[in-house]
């Protein structure tokens, strides 16, 4: 296939957005990926590759410092299309989970704005992300064993990791809905904010990790992300070596500097 054809062929993924739309705001080094679908922004299967384009495409905007998932129309996702499940050919649905790790594989930080409802996949592409904020009336579910299937994106182990092994059988295994307050007790959730108070939420984060050195908060993120599947020495090992990269990088230089001066860093413009 011509390079050419490639080309038309991704362009052509993202010509029609399946129910979902993408603003920036280039002054706070903001972008955001919204599911706007009403009334409960379901997710399709075409939206989940196109997921996976448009935050790689947020990660390679240099305008871009964060990147947030949320939902419009008051809430967040009720999840995947169901019925559409069965129109997919055989063997279409085994690598699920790729599309909806896309945030881990970010090389900056993205937070998840919950809201209401996150169930199914639009909870598991949550669960990939590195933060995630949700208001108190949120309920948060992997369903799927109630339509006689199980979690395919990746949702069942990322539970187990973050939360435990009983915690996730417990949940999922039942197929159980928790509030926000359960979440965030068991470490699924960073922050629980009220009702209506999660625009500012989402903008204090957004202030927060943008300003701080980008090439730092990079390494660490892949740092953490991978030392959290290897052994204590393969991952300290892995810190170490990061650690030496970043010690002569222009923002370790600059925060020397500011300390010894007893300035506040100002990272934004590197």
């Amino acid at each position: 296939m011509p390079a050419q054809d490639y080309a038309r062929k991704r362009a052509s993924l993202l010509e029609d957005l399946d129910g979902m739309r993408v603003e920036k705001d280039a002054a706070k080094g903001a972008g955001y990926l919204i599911f706007d679908r009403a009334p409960m922004n379901v997710i399709s299967y075409r939206g989940r590759f196109q997921i996976r384009a448009l935050l790689e495409a947020m990660d390679d905007d240099p305008e871009v410092r964060v990147i947030v998932i949320r939902g419009a129309n008051g809430l967040y996702s009720s999840g995947g299309d169901i019925p559409g499940f069965l129109k997919v050919e055989r063997d279409g649905m085994s690598d699920l989970a790729y599309n909806v790790a896309t945030p881990e594989r970010c090389r900056k930080p993205v937070v998840a704005a919950i809201e209401k409802f996150a169930m199914g996949v639009s909870f598991e592409l949550a669960l990939a992300c590195d933060f995630r904020i949700a208001t108190e009336d949120t309920v948060l579910a992997l369903p799927e064993i109630n339509l006689g299937a199980i979690p395919g994106s990746g949702g069942s182990v990322r539970i187990a990791r973050i939360a435990g092994l009983g915690r996730a059988k417990e949940m999922i295994m039942r197929g159980r809905r928790i509030k926000a307050a359960e979440a965030l007790q068991w470490g699924l959730v960073s922050e629980v904010v009220p009702p209506g108070e999660l625009d500012v939420a989402i903008g204090r984060w957004v202030d927060d990790l943008a300003a701080r050195p980008s090439v730092p908060l990079t390494t660490l993120k892949r740092v953490l992300n991978g030392a959290y599947e290897a052994p204590l020495g393969v991952g300290l090992e892995l810190e170490g070596q990061a650690f030496e990269k970043n010690r002569f990088g222009p923002e370790f230089a600059h925060g020397i500097d500011a300390f010894v001066k007893k300035e506040k860093p100002d990272f934004s413009e590197m």
